[in-house]
């Protein structure tokens, strides 16, 4: 026998929250609705997770829009950094991800350290663009300078 129900999360390997699915009864009456996975197709049921669905979208695109203009401010940003440099322009220290955010926050522009996607931290002078993963479908272009400290 089967059963119809209506995933409340995503469920690897069987579909993703809101879907509307057949399955057999055993699996619906002792995994999915037990574990709060997904809830029986009645009427109520269906108008509820719709409702939740256009919430959903809502706030993706709400968030999307702002990723988008934080998106802008980051890409008409310039940061500069002063190191030491010996010989031959070796530099001395480096720029890691938490001094990024740093220097964004001083402009008051907040990023979690994490969106920074920094492979390594920077060692060079020169510019370097840095990725800055804001949204799933967002990623703005930071342009890091690294400069020569000029010293007395």
């Amino acid at each position: 026998m089967k059963t119809k129900v209506i995933l409340l999360e995503d469920v690897p390997s069987l579909g993703s929250a809101g879907d509307l699915l057949e399955v057999a009864r055993g699996y619906a009456r002792n995994y999915l609705i037990p574990k709060n996975l997904a809830v029986e197709a009645t009427e109520k049921n269906l108008k509820l997770v719709t409702t939740k669905k256009k919430i959903k979208e809502a706030r993706q695109k709400k968030e999307r829009v702002r990723a988008d203009s934080l998106a802008e401010k980051i890409n008409s940003t310039a940061l500069v950094f002063h190191l030491q440099v010996g010989e031959k322009d070796k530099v001395f220290g480096s720029i890691t991800s938490m001094d990024i955010q740093k220097a964004l926050k001083e402009k008051g522009i907040e990023v979690e350290r994490k969106r920074i996607h920094l492979a390594e931290p920077i060692k060079t002078i020169g510019m370097h663009t840095v990725p800055v993963k804001l949204h799933p479908e967002v990623t703005a272009e930071l342009k890091v300078e690294i400069a020569k400290e000029e010293r007395e």
